[in-house]
């Protein structure tokens, strides 16, 4: 079942987790530093976006669904030009504001097509605005079909273990991009979308698709969550679910960039459980859909009629 764009529109996720603010500088790269061994970049042109969470709340208005974001950012030039480009793109945001805080900026120099350097701006968030950010869910909640939890591990989900019990109690689908290693506090989720690296990082490395299967079964009844979905970049993903695993191979296609591509997967599977499918037939049309966004510069997303037309 494909959900119409009307059906979407009717839809609304509730996105909760760290912003950043994506700062790109293209330029050409003509010679050698005389001062280092390092390529001169001649910034040609500068360039903006949504990120982190903020790119997640972009892929789900993107697919046509209504959004909201709710996060905390600094008060700064960062922040401004956050609250502009979501005013841009129609999603509605809730910002808890911390004059202390410093808006993360990730600022990746580019030339010639290619990524020479990125530079990461942040601090971590004050805890009285994280409290206000658990009350602004809980008045927030109601509107929402499907609360989607987007975990840079940059401080801004201090409460989710608390939001995911209140979520859950209200008989809303919980999604949630997962950080670190203590995956406790992700306990009670409907899906949980690790990628290899960080499902590694969890229950260890494995040998084959049995111990895989063994390992990750043993994970998602451990935390209670309803379905694990492993993206395996090249190799595609794979759902464990109570009845099992299945498996959706990798779309073939040029792979120019792989920023951002769990964003519109996990972006696309709450849309989705949103409209009322099941995470084992929401799963390929999300593996399509990071397919589709890999093929693209930078933090991007994908639109409805690129999914489903």
């Amino acid at each position: 079942m494909i959900p119409t764009s009307p059906e979407l529109a009717q839809r609304r996720v509730l996105v909760v987790g760290d912003v950043m603010l994506d700062r790109y500088w293209h330029g050409a790269v003509e010679r050698i530093s005389p001062e280092a061994p390092v390529p001169v970049v001649r910034v040609a042109r500068e360039e903006e976006r949504l990120g982190g969470a903020a790119n997640v709340a972009l892929n789900v208005k993107t697919l046509g669904a209504q959004v909201t974001l709710l996060t905390v950012v600094g008060h700064d030039e960062a922040a401004t030009r956050l609250r502009a480009l979501l005013a841009q793109h129609g999603i509605e945001a809730c910002l808890g504001e911390d004059a202390s805080l410093r808006t993360i900026v990730k600022l990746r120099v580019i030339g010639r097509s290619q990524q020479l350097l990125r530079i990461d701006f942040e601090n971590d968030p004050d805890h009285e605005v994280l409290t206000q950010a658990l009350e602004a869910f809980e008045q927030q909640l109601p509107r929402h079909d499907a609360v989607l939890f987007s975990d840079y591990g940059k401080g801004g989900l201090t409460h989710i273990t608390r939001m995911i019990e209140l979520a859950r109690a209200a008989g809303k689908p919980v999604l949630v991009d997962p950080k670190g290693s203590d995956y406790a506090r992700y306990a009670g989720a409907s899906v949980i979308t690790p990628n290899r690296g960080e499902l590694a990082q969890v229950v260890g490395p494995w040998r084959g698709e049995a111990q895989l299967l063994e390992r990750a079964q043993a994970l998602r009844v451990r935390l209670g969550v309803g379905s694990l979905l492993l993206t395996r970049s090249e190799d595609g993903m794979s759902l464990f679910d109570e009845h099992g695993a299945v498996h959706q191979p990798a779309q073939t296609r040029e792979v120019f960039d792989v920023t951002g591509a769990g964003d519109t997967v996990i972006a696309t599977m709450a849309v989705l459980l949103a409209a009322g499918l099941s995470a084992r037939e929401a799963m390929p049309h999300a593996n399509r859909a990071g397919g589709l966004v890999v093929g693209k510069f930078g933090t991007a997303s994908v639109s409805h009629a690129e999914l489903f037309g």
